[in-house]
């Protein structure tokens, strides 16, 4: 049976959940601080997940930015 949409095997499903970090662990990716993430991200260059107490933010996201600050 394929095209269930049961999440098993699919990439779909991948894709529409990030897998996201805390903070700490987005800056020490990146080798900034903490306070230069929670900018980006009132900037507009990352977006914050998680909740009010606790934001999170997408690896994949995060790693895409590194790149294009590789080539510029």
């Amino acid at each position: 049976m394929t095209g269930t949409g049961d999440g098993h095997g699919g990439t779909a499903s991948a894709a529409a959940k990030p897998r996201t970090v805390p903070t700490e662990l987005a800056a020490l990716a990146m080798g900034v601080t903490q306070a230069t993430i929670r900018k980006w991200a009132s900037r507009g260059k990352l977006t914050r997940h998680g909740g009010p107490r606790r934001a999170e933010y997408d690896l994949d996201e995060l790693f895409a930015l590194a790149r294009r600050s590789e080539t510029e």
